[in-house]
């Protein structure tokens, strides 16, 4: 319980310390016009408030990934509680806060187009393609998970055909429709029971005594499985997660204010971090070591998310927390789906104003992610973790190259950078998914592979640094 309550803690003072490090590097312009109000188009450029943006950005990032990620790390024991707290405030946040914020500086651009720019054109396409598979990922993992709880909640009173199309249906509208229209009106209140909910059973554990082992670096997996990489992969959202740079660039188009980056996009990554911290504390002290195994293979962590929620909160408290489950995916998923389109758009240069063009792009989208549908599940969120790794990585090279620019310190964003280069350079090696290399080979084809990737790095700052009119901000006239 000390580890557990001590993690909490430092997850919030992180927000209020290296948080306002990382502000502070960063250099907010508090008088510079944000897109919201200088590209405002009535679909993806709205101004919102701080309040709104908050809970948008924190349903737009957390997925079922900061509750099935920390359910299954649980396995490994308290070392989980570490990656969470570790990855969160010095990778998953300074991730977040600095891709949001560069997104800012450059009229809401998403992820390809911010590598493209900083490193380099080829990257562009590369980090298109590799973003919009992991979109399509994530949007098909988040309509299969999300139906397998509704019908398990339902006693399969509904086929699960039928909930996987009431699904698919509401994702084509809240892919097209304006921002302000679905997810602006509706997420704000899907926002409060998450938060409601994830207060729920932390509230019980603490109240009940729940038996949370204290820190211990033992590898207690049943299977023996290795903490490096496969922990952080199994652990993305609530330490640190690819996709969520993905999903920054829709509240940077609809913020207000630089000030507000810092709450937004930090401190959202913050509160994924405790909801991951409440579940994986919740996994380890109902079922121990091999009992949660056994429960995740019989019925995956959507059956230990309900066992959780009946057990600590009982029927009524136990549906309402299921269902703010059930919403965590969904609000996923919808957002996915419009970061796909989006950048799809800003790939071949189509507006966005007629509904028209929206629909020919998001259409094909949702039959291919249908098509996936009928692949494992388990094999999906496998090819999910190493691709969102990836990215993650990409985008804190970024982050990294935007201060090394300006000759600030950039190893905030470098060395996590670093690290998680050789996290998915490891796994796509000795994964059976990837290479099935044995690990020593793996550790060291990921060494040498992650120090060419610094190199490269390297060289491209001092290319940047060397074109005296390089265009780190798109120029964009100040408020009144």
């Amino acid at each position: 319980m000390i580890t557990f309550l001590l993690s909490i803690a430092l997850l919030i003072i992180a927000y209020f310390t290296y948080g306002k490090v990382i502000e502070k590097l960063f250099g907010i312009k508090e008088q510079r016009q944000t897109p919201a109000y200088s590209m405002e188009d009535g679909v993806d450029y709205i101004p919102m408030g701080t309040n709104r943006n908050s809970l948008i950005q924190l349903l737009n990032i957390a997925g079922v990934g900061p509750i099935f990620g920390p359910i299954m790390g649980a396995l490994y024991g308290p070392v989980a509680f570490i990656w969470i707290v570790v990855g969160c405030v010095f990778a998953g946040a300074v991730h977040d806060y600095l891709t949001g914020m560069i997104s800012i500086r450059n009229r809401g651009a998403h992820l390809p187009e911010l590598a493209g720019k900083f490193l380099g054109k080829a990257m562009k396409h590369v980090v298109n393609a590799i973003a919009v598979l992991l979109l399509l990922l994530v949007g098909t993992v988040f309509v299969t998970a999300p139906a397998g709880l509704l019908y398990d909640l339902m006693n399969g009173w509904v086929a699960l055909g039928v909930v996987t199309g009431v699904i698919f249906l509401y994702y084509i509208f809240a892919t097209m429709l304006p921002v302000d229209k679905i997810i602006g009106k509706v997420y704000p209140i899907l926002g409060a029971l998450l938060v409601l909910s994830a207060i729920g059973i932390g509230g019980m554990l603490i109240v009940t005594g729940a038996p949370i082992p204290e820190l211990t670096f033992e590898n207690m997996h049943p299977a023996g499985d290795a903490i490096f990489p496969i922990l952080m992969i199994t652990i993305a959202c609530g330490a640190i997660s690819g996709f969520h740079a993905t999903q920054s660039p829709i509240i940077s188009r609809t913020m207000k204010n630089e000030r507000n980056g810092r709450k937004v996009f930090y401190g959202m990554m913050i509160v994924e971090g405790i909801i991951a911290m409440i579940w994986a504390a919740a996994a380890m002290s109902l079922f121990h070591g091999t009992d949660l195994s056994a429960l995740i293979a019989s019925g995956g962590a959507g059956l230990v998310v309900s066992e959780v929620a009946f057990t600590l909160l009982g029927a009524i408290g136990g549906t309402l927390a299921v269902l703010g489950v059930i919403v965590l995916p969904i609000t996923s998923g919808d957002t996915a789906f419009r970061s796909a389109r989006m950048i799809i758009a800003d790939y071949i240069n189509v507006s966005q104003l007629k509904i028209a063009s929206r629909l020919w792009i998001a259409l094909p989208m949702f039959v291919i992610s249908f098509i996936l549908t009928t692949i494992d599940f388990t094999l999906l969120w496998r090819y999910f973790g190493v691709t969102n790794a990836a990215i993650s990585a990409i985008a804190l090279f970024v982050g990294a190259m935007y201060l090394a620019i300006q000759y600030k310190f950039h190893w905030v964003a470098t060395i996590p950078a670093t690290f998680m280069t050789m996290v998915s350079l490891t796994f796509i090696l000795s994964a059976p998914i990837g290479f099935g290399l044995p690990m020593t080979t793996s550790y060291i084809g990921a060494t040498i592979g992650t120090v060419v990737v610094l190199a490269l790095f390297a060289y491209k700052i001092k290319l940047n640094r060397e074109v005296s009119d390089f265009q780190l901000d798109e120029t964009i006239k100040d408020a009144a």
